[in-house]
């Protein structure tokens, strides 16, 4: 009851005694009297109460007696221990954070509470900026644009608005920030303020731009390699055609040489063939540094490939004495590739299985479906695979030559051959089926041989991809009596050539023409003027975009309008090729309709310009 008196004797200005006086003196004089106080119990243990004090007043109004009502408030005094205990701990951990700014906002935007955090990133303590407008940290041109309003009005409509940009310290100074605010709502959803959290990401923004501009060095150093590397190709391929044209002609010439010259004329041959060889390998490995290989993937038959291929290297084995065994493949098994590199990358794979060799020797090659088990981290099935092995009746390869094989310049082999190795043909290899997909790996026993082998996806037969109105081709329309219009088609996939031989045989108006190779396509293209160019993008030797390029430069060609055909299907691949000069840009699989209608325009645009041009 002293504590009692003393605080009631503040509140009314008066001395109160402590004691019965105490309990009952504002009840006496008509106040509502309810407070909180401890009662002992019988055990001596203290039970908090909430006592409410009122006055009994007889008919004079005199005062009777009082009635004294008590509530346990054990429960309320917990939960009120609890909340209070709470609320500091979440000051204090808020507190302890410094490596954020930690900002309390109202609802309009200024600073309620400011943690150690704050202090640390913008200088201020307390005291100088609660109650200040948060828009003060934001740079002077942010705050004429209104972007502090801007993001407190996006957080309320929002909930959360994630924002990164500049900020101001209390000295002047400015770091990159990354800052989250969200909006505060009462149960009743009322906007009652902002939790701000922002971060000073300025390292990691220095450390990203240094790293995209050391990226970007390197990029443009490997393109600069690149370009070197072409050009240099190009000027030494220009000295090797002289120097093989007329060691080949000496080799021929009439009378003949004598056997010394012979042998002379023969390495001649020897080391610039194989001069040749190395500087198309250092050319394709600049151009997969460099990242700007031409290449796509799309269905193509493998026996196709592996047709030329054989024609390729029987001979080259017949020579060596080396008997050569190929398979039976099914012309309806497709592989998803690019079809330039499978041919180059089994061309090599066969090539070094002859070269490698015993005299009298054998190479076997082999091709069977490969059932993966293997799943994705999602849960979902690796796509079966078609192996093609390849196996050499060599001296073999011991584990530690295994271990350089697929490293640039390892020159493993050159031990056992009489063959001039450089060691980069098999680093091609392996990063071009990677590219595509697939896998490369080598078994090998020392005396018996090695067997290499690539894997990649299978794919279904390339089809055309209709509308939903439409089941099945047009049915061809009946003839018209006019001649006919031409199409070229450049393309090196026989499949992709047979699916638009179906759709132009619905056409009798127009008949079709086809090339395998940029450069007969541009010699076609002068030779038979066609009214319009179909072109495939990834070509042997040349690509698609450098002979639509030929063709607009002359004259004779400028006009006909070519129009690409490419399974390079990316926004950026299209937008690429209609800004190098496309007509218009159509992606496989071949949509029947979308075809049709970009055929349709094409010749009407080539008429008109026909037309002008008469």
């Amino acid at each position: 009851m002293i504590a009692r008196a003393v605080v009631l004797s503040r509140e009314l200005g008066t001395s109160i005694p402590p004691g019965f006086e105490t309990l009952v003196f504002k009840a006496a004089r008509g106040i509502e009297d309810i407070y909180e106080m401890s009662f002992i119990r019988k055990d001596g243990s203290r039970l908090p109460v909430l006592l409410s004090v009122t006055a009994l007043r007889g008919t004079d109004d005199a005062v009777i007696g009082y009635l004294l009502v008590t509530t346990d408030n054990s429960a309320r005094k917990q939960v009120e221990e609890q909340l209070r205990w709470s609320e500091e701990s979440f000051r204090l951990m808020v507190e302890s954070v410094v490596d954020h700014a930690l900002v309390m906002l109202d609802p309009e935007g200024c600073v309620l509470s400011w943690n150690a955090g704050a202090r640390r990133l913008k200088g201020y303590i307390a005291e100088e900026i609660v109650g200040q407008h948060f828009s003060r940290f934001y740079p002077p041109e942010d705050i004429d644009r209104g972007t502090p309003q801007q993001d407190l009005d996006l957080a309320t409509a929002t909930g959360r608005s994630e924002t990164q940009g500049w900020r101001m310290r209390k000295d002047g100074s400015t770091f990159w920030a990354s800052v989250i605010l969200t909006a505060i709502r009462d149960p009743a959803g009322n906007l009652r303020g902002f939790a701000k959290l922002i971060k000073d990401m300025t390292e990691i923004r220095q450390v990203d731009a240094e790293m995209a501009n050391a990226r970007s060095m390197a990029e443009n150093a490997a393109i600069a390699n690149a370009d070197f590397l072409s050009d240099m190709g190009h000027e030494l391929r220009t000295s090797l055609n002289a120097m093989l044209g007329f060691a080949q002609l000496m080799e021929s010439d009439t009378p003949p040489p004598t056997p010394a010259q012979k042998e002379n004329i023969a390495k001649i041959l020897q080391a610039g063939w194989y001069l040749l060889e190395l500087i198309n390998e250092i050319l394709d490995l600049a151009m997969l540094d460099s990242g700007r290989l031409a290449w796509s993937l799309e269905p193509m038959s493998l026996a196709d490939v592996m047709l030329e291929c054989r024609s390729a290297v029987e001979p080259q084995a017949q020579k060596s004495g080396i008997r050569i065994s190929f398979p039976e493949i099914d012309r309806h098994c497709f592989i998803k590739a690019d079809r330039t590199r499978v041919k180059q990358v089994l061309s090599n794979l066969l090539s070094n299985a002859i070269k490698y060799n015993q005299v009298g020797g054998s190479v076997l090659v082999e091709c069977g479906e490969r059932a993966s088990q293997l799943q994705t981290e999602c849960g979902e099935s690796v796509p079966q695979r078609l192996r093609v092995s390849v196996t050499d009746t060599g001296p073999g390869l011991s584990p530690e030559q295994l271990e350089q094989l697929f490293r640039p310049f390892s020159r493993v082999g050159q031990e056992t051959s009489a063959e001039t190795v450089a060691g980069i043909g098999l680093v091609v290899t392996k990063r071009l089926v990677e590219l595509m997909g697939g896998a490369i790996g080598v078994e090998s026993t020392v005396g018996e041989g090695s067997v290499f082998w690539i894997e990649l996806v299978l794919a279904a037969a390339p089809q055309l991809v209709e509308d939903e109105a439409e089941a099945a081709l047009p049915a061809p329309p009946p003839g018209t009596g006019i001649a006919p219009r031409t199409l070229l088609y450049v393309e090196d996939n026989p499949a992709n050539l047979q699916l638009v031989e179906q759709i132009i045989a619905r056409r009798p108006d127009m008949c079709l023409l086809s090339a395998r190779t940029g450069a007969l396509g541009i010699e076609l293209a002068r030779s038979s003027r066609p009214d319009v160019i179909l072109m495939d993008i990834n070509l042997p030797g040349m690509s698609g975009i450098k002979a639509m390029q030929i063709l607009r430069a002359d004259t004779a060609t400028a006009h006909i309008p070519i129009v690409a055909l490419s399974a390079n299907a990316l926004p950026r691949d299209i937008e690429r090729g209609l800004e190098a000069g496309f007509f218009r840009y159509l992606t496989k699989p071949i949509k029947v309709k979308e075809f049709m209608d970009t055929l349709d325009v094409a010749l009407k645009f080539a008429e008109q310009e026909t037309g002008e041009g008469e």
